[in-house]
Protein backbone atom coordinates (compact mmCIF):
# COMPACT_ATOMS: atom_id res chain seq x y z
CA UNK A 1 0.00 0.00 0.00
CA UNK A 2 1.15 3.50 -0.78
CA UNK A 3 2.46 4.88 2.54
CA UNK A 4 0.68 8.20 1.89
CA UNK A 5 -2.67 6.52 1.08
CA UNK A 6 -3.85 6.53 4.69
CA UNK A 7 -3.58 10.31 4.70
CA UNK A 8 -5.35 10.71 1.38
CA UNK A 9 -8.31 8.56 2.47
CA UNK A 10 -8.43 9.43 6.15
CA UNK A 11 -11.29 11.55 7.39
CA UNK A 12 -9.21 12.53 10.38
CA UNK A 13 -8.36 16.19 9.81
CA UNK A 14 -5.80 16.11 12.61
CA UNK A 15 -3.84 13.38 10.80
CA UNK A 16 -3.79 15.43 7.62
CA UNK A 17 -2.64 18.51 9.51
CA UNK A 18 0.12 16.61 11.31
CA UNK A 19 1.36 15.17 8.01
CA UNK A 20 1.51 18.64 6.44
CA UNK A 21 3.47 19.96 9.40
CA UNK A 22 5.89 17.03 9.15
CA UNK A 23 6.54 17.65 5.44
CA UNK A 24 7.04 21.37 6.09
CA UNK A 25 9.49 20.61 8.89
CA UNK A 26 11.49 18.31 6.62
CA UNK A 27 11.79 21.12 4.08
CA UNK A 28 12.92 23.60 6.70
CA UNK A 29 15.44 21.11 8.02
CA UNK A 30 16.95 20.52 4.61
CA UNK A 31 17.24 24.19 3.74
CA UNK A 32 18.61 24.92 7.21
CA UNK A 33 21.27 22.28 6.67
CA UNK A 34 22.23 23.87 3.35
CA UNK A 35 22.52 27.25 5.02
CA UNK A 36 24.76 25.85 7.75
CA UNK A 37 26.93 24.18 5.14
CA UNK A 38 27.10 27.42 3.19
CA UNK A 39 28.36 29.31 6.21
CA UNK A 40 30.94 26.62 6.87
CA UNK A 41 32.16 26.88 3.26
CA UNK A 42 32.21 30.68 3.58
CA UNK A 43 34.41 30.48 6.69
CA UNK A 44 36.77 28.06 4.95
CA UNK A 45 36.94 30.39 1.96
CA UNK A 46 37.76 33.40 4.13
CA UNK A 47 40.55 31.43 5.82
CA UNK A 48 41.96 30.37 2.43
CA UNK A 49 41.69 33.94 1.12
CA UNK A 50 43.59 35.32 4.11
CA UNK A 51 46.31 32.74 3.48
CA UNK A 52 46.61 33.90 -0.13
CA UNK A 53 45.15 30.66 -1.50
CA UNK A 54 42.82 32.45 -3.88
CA UNK A 55 41.99 29.53 -6.20
CA UNK A 56 40.99 27.44 -3.20
CA UNK A 57 39.03 30.32 -1.72
CA UNK A 58 37.11 30.76 -4.97
CA UNK A 59 35.94 27.14 -4.87
CA UNK A 60 34.80 27.46 -1.25
CA UNK A 61 32.90 30.67 -2.03
CA UNK A 62 31.25 29.02 -5.05
CA UNK A 63 30.07 26.14 -2.85
CA UNK A 64 28.76 28.58 -0.27
CA UNK A 65 26.84 30.49 -2.94
CA UNK A 66 25.38 27.30 -4.41
CA UNK A 67 24.22 26.06 -1.00
CA UNK A 68 22.69 29.39 -0.04
CA UNK A 69 22.08 31.79 -2.94
CA UNK A 70 20.86 34.42 -0.45
CA UNK A 71 24.22 34.54 1.34
CA UNK A 72 25.40 37.95 0.14
CA UNK A 73 28.81 37.71 1.77
CA UNK A 74 29.61 34.58 -0.25
CA UNK A 75 28.97 36.49 -3.48
CA UNK A 76 30.95 39.51 -2.29
CA UNK A 77 33.92 37.39 -1.24
CA UNK A 78 33.76 35.44 -4.49
CA UNK A 79 33.77 38.65 -6.52
CA UNK A 80 36.63 40.04 -4.42
CA UNK A 81 38.65 36.83 -4.89
CA UNK A 82 38.20 37.09 -8.66
CA UNK A 83 39.20 40.77 -8.55
CA UNK A 84 42.29 39.95 -6.49
CA UNK A 85 43.37 37.43 -9.11
CA UNK A 86 42.98 40.01 -11.89
CA UNK A 87 46.29 41.57 -13.02
CA UNK A 88 45.81 45.05 -14.55
CA UNK A 89 47.18 45.17 -18.06
CA UNK A 90 47.83 41.43 -18.46
CA UNK A 91 46.38 40.46 -21.86
CA UNK A 92 45.69 36.74 -21.34
CA UNK A 93 42.17 35.44 -21.88
CA UNK A 94 42.21 33.87 -18.41
CA UNK A 95 43.06 37.21 -16.81
CA UNK A 96 40.27 38.97 -18.71
CA UNK A 97 37.85 36.25 -17.61
CA UNK A 98 38.85 36.87 -13.99
CA UNK A 99 37.99 40.54 -14.32
CA UNK A 100 34.70 39.84 -16.07
CA UNK A 101 33.80 37.19 -13.48
CA UNK A 102 34.39 39.72 -10.69
CA UNK A 103 32.12 42.26 -12.40
CA UNK A 104 29.38 39.63 -12.88
CA UNK A 105 29.42 38.54 -9.23
CA UNK A 106 29.29 42.13 -8.00
CA UNK A 107 26.41 42.82 -10.40
CA UNK A 108 24.54 39.76 -9.10
CA UNK A 109 24.79 41.25 -5.61
CA UNK A 110 23.36 44.52 -6.91
CA UNK A 111 20.49 42.70 -8.58
CA UNK A 112 19.35 41.55 -5.14
CA UNK A 113 20.55 44.63 -3.25
CA UNK A 114 20.90 47.69 -5.54
CA UNK A 115 22.32 49.84 -2.73
CA UNK A 116 25.10 47.50 -1.62
CA UNK A 117 28.06 49.86 -1.27
CA UNK A 118 30.66 47.08 -1.27
CA UNK A 119 29.43 45.78 -4.63
CA UNK A 120 29.17 49.31 -6.06
CA UNK A 121 32.75 50.09 -5.04
CA UNK A 122 33.92 46.68 -6.22
CA UNK A 123 32.60 47.20 -9.74
CA UNK A 124 33.95 50.73 -9.87
CA UNK A 125 37.40 49.49 -8.88
CA UNK A 126 37.64 46.47 -11.19
CA UNK A 127 36.33 48.43 -14.19
CA UNK A 128 38.96 51.11 -13.53
CA UNK A 129 41.69 48.47 -13.45
CA UNK A 130 40.41 46.84 -16.63
CA UNK A 131 40.17 50.16 -18.49
CA UNK A 132 43.87 51.01 -18.49
CA UNK A 133 45.43 48.40 -20.81
CA UNK A 134 44.19 48.39 -23.45
CA UNK A 135 42.91 51.92 -22.92
CA UNK A 136 39.11 51.71 -22.98
CA UNK A 137 37.40 55.02 -22.33
CA UNK A 138 33.96 53.45 -22.02
CA UNK A 139 35.15 51.40 -19.05
CA UNK A 140 36.54 54.50 -17.35
CA UNK A 141 33.20 56.22 -17.92
CA UNK A 142 31.31 53.20 -16.58
CA UNK A 143 33.59 52.98 -13.57
CA UNK A 144 32.81 56.62 -12.78
CA UNK A 145 29.06 55.97 -12.80
CA UNK A 146 29.50 53.50 -9.93
CA UNK A 147 31.53 55.97 -7.87
CA UNK A 148 28.78 58.51 -8.49
CA UNK A 149 26.23 55.96 -7.24
CA UNK A 150 28.23 55.73 -4.04
CA UNK A 151 28.14 59.53 -3.74
CA UNK A 152 24.36 59.52 -4.19
CA UNK A 153 23.98 56.94 -1.40
CA UNK A 154 26.65 58.23 1.00
CA UNK A 155 27.67 61.79 0.12
CA UNK A 156 29.70 62.07 3.33
CA UNK A 157 32.32 59.56 2.12
CA UNK A 158 35.43 61.19 0.58
CA UNK A 159 36.70 58.18 -1.43
CA UNK A 160 34.21 58.21 -4.33
CA UNK A 161 34.87 61.92 -4.94
CA UNK A 162 38.56 61.08 -5.09
CA UNK A 163 37.97 58.35 -7.68
CA UNK A 164 35.85 60.61 -9.88
CA UNK A 165 38.76 63.07 -9.82
CA UNK A 166 41.28 60.35 -10.66
CA UNK A 167 39.19 59.17 -13.63
CA UNK A 168 38.68 62.71 -14.91
CA UNK A 169 42.42 63.34 -14.73
CA UNK A 170 43.17 60.04 -16.50
CA UNK A 171 40.85 60.92 -19.39
CA UNK A 172 42.02 64.51 -19.76
CA UNK A 173 45.71 63.67 -19.39
CA UNK A 174 45.48 61.18 -22.24
CA UNK A 175 43.57 63.69 -24.37
CA UNK A 176 46.23 66.29 -23.62
CA UNK A 177 49.03 63.97 -24.76
CA UNK A 178 47.16 63.02 -27.92
CA UNK A 179 46.49 66.63 -28.88
CA UNK A 180 50.14 67.57 -28.31
CA UNK A 181 51.25 64.56 -30.35
CA UNK A 182 48.97 65.52 -33.23
CA UNK A 183 50.26 69.12 -33.12
CA UNK A 184 53.89 67.94 -33.28
CA UNK A 185 53.10 65.82 -36.35
CA UNK A 186 51.45 68.81 -38.00
CA UNK A 187 54.38 71.11 -37.13
CA UNK A 188 57.60 69.16 -37.74
CA UNK A 189 60.68 70.83 -36.39
CA UNK A 190 58.78 72.93 -33.84
CA UNK A 191 59.49 71.78 -30.27
CA UNK A 192 56.59 71.32 -27.85
CA UNK A 193 57.33 69.84 -24.45
CA UNK A 194 54.63 68.23 -22.34
CA UNK A 195 54.84 71.05 -19.78
CA UNK A 196 54.78 73.84 -22.35
CA UNK A 197 51.56 75.88 -22.73
CA UNK A 198 48.99 74.34 -25.05
CA UNK A 199 49.41 75.84 -28.54
CA UNK A 200 46.90 78.61 -29.18
CA UNK A 201 45.57 77.00 -32.36
CA UNK A 202 44.39 73.86 -30.53
CA UNK A 203 43.47 75.35 -27.15
CA UNK A 204 39.78 76.04 -28.02
CA UNK A 205 39.25 72.41 -29.07
CA UNK A 206 41.09 71.22 -25.96
CA UNK A 207 38.76 73.25 -23.75
CA UNK A 208 35.67 72.09 -25.66
CA UNK A 209 36.64 68.42 -25.32
CA UNK A 210 38.03 68.46 -21.78
CA UNK A 211 37.00 71.60 -19.92
CA UNK A 212 33.91 70.10 -18.29
CA UNK A 213 35.78 66.98 -17.10
CA UNK A 214 38.64 69.07 -15.71
CA UNK A 215 36.23 71.27 -13.75
CA UNK A 216 34.27 68.26 -12.50
CA UNK A 217 37.44 66.53 -11.33
CA UNK A 218 38.71 69.65 -9.56
CA UNK A 219 35.38 70.12 -7.79
CA UNK A 220 35.22 66.48 -6.67
CA UNK A 221 38.78 66.43 -5.38
CA UNK A 222 38.13 69.64 -3.46
CA UNK A 223 35.06 67.95 -1.97
CA UNK A 224 37.16 64.96 -0.95
CA UNK A 225 39.59 67.33 0.79
CA UNK A 226 36.73 69.16 2.47
CA UNK A 227 35.60 65.84 3.94
CA UNK A 228 39.15 64.66 4.75
CA UNK A 229 41.57 67.60 5.00
CA UNK A 230 44.69 65.38 5.22
CA UNK A 231 43.78 63.35 2.11
CA UNK A 232 47.23 63.58 0.53
CA UNK A 233 46.37 61.40 -2.48
CA UNK A 234 43.50 63.75 -3.32
CA UNK A 235 45.93 66.68 -3.09
CA UNK A 236 48.28 64.93 -5.50
CA UNK A 237 45.58 64.48 -8.13
CA UNK A 238 44.17 67.97 -7.59
CA UNK A 239 47.68 69.23 -8.37
CA UNK A 240 47.65 67.21 -11.61
CA UNK A 241 44.22 68.47 -12.67
CA UNK A 242 45.20 72.08 -11.98
CA UNK A 243 48.03 71.53 -14.48
CA UNK A 244 45.46 70.35 -17.03
CA UNK A 245 43.43 73.45 -16.16
CA UNK A 246 46.53 75.58 -16.77
CA UNK A 247 46.52 74.42 -20.40
CA UNK A 248 43.17 76.20 -20.79
CA UNK A 249 44.69 79.52 -19.70
CA UNK A 250 44.65 82.27 -22.30
CA UNK A 251 47.28 84.42 -20.55
CA UNK A 252 50.68 83.70 -18.97
CA UNK A 253 49.53 85.19 -15.63
CA UNK A 254 46.47 82.94 -15.46
CA UNK A 255 48.60 79.91 -16.26
CA UNK A 256 51.24 80.89 -13.70
CA UNK A 257 48.59 81.26 -10.99
CA UNK A 258 47.21 77.78 -11.62
CA UNK A 259 50.68 76.23 -11.67
CA UNK A 260 51.52 78.00 -8.41
CA UNK A 261 48.42 76.44 -6.79
CA UNK A 262 49.49 73.04 -8.13
CA UNK A 263 53.04 73.41 -6.74
CA UNK A 264 51.68 74.41 -3.32
CA UNK A 265 49.56 71.26 -3.24
CA UNK A 266 52.62 69.12 -4.02
CA UNK A 267 54.46 70.65 -1.06
CA UNK A 268 51.47 70.22 1.23
CA UNK A 269 50.94 66.59 0.20
CA UNK A 270 54.62 65.83 0.85
CA UNK A 271 54.37 67.44 4.29
CA UNK A 272 51.31 65.37 5.21
CA UNK A 273 52.91 62.14 3.96
CA UNK A 274 56.00 62.86 6.05
CA UNK A 275 53.91 63.46 9.17
CA UNK A 276 52.03 60.20 8.61
CA UNK A 277 55.32 58.32 8.30
CA UNK A 278 56.59 59.86 11.53
CA UNK A 279 53.38 59.18 13.46
CA UNK A 280 53.27 55.63 14.88
CA UNK A 281 50.31 53.62 13.65
CA UNK A 282 47.66 52.96 16.29
CA UNK A 283 47.53 49.31 17.39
Amino acid sequence: MNPFAQFRHSKNKNSIALFAVAIFALGIGASGCDRLKARDELNKGVAAYRDGKYDQAIEFFKEAKDNDPTLTNARLYLATAYATQYIPGAPSDENVRMGEAAVKEFQDVLTADPNNISAIDGIGSILFNMAGTPYTRSRFDESKTYHMKHIALKPEDPEPYYWVGVIDWTLTYRANLEMRGAWRLAHPGKPLKDDDPMPADVRPQYIKDNGQLIDEGIDDLKKALELRPDYDDAMAYLNLLLRRKADEAATPDERASLLKQADELVDKAKEIKQKKMETPAKP
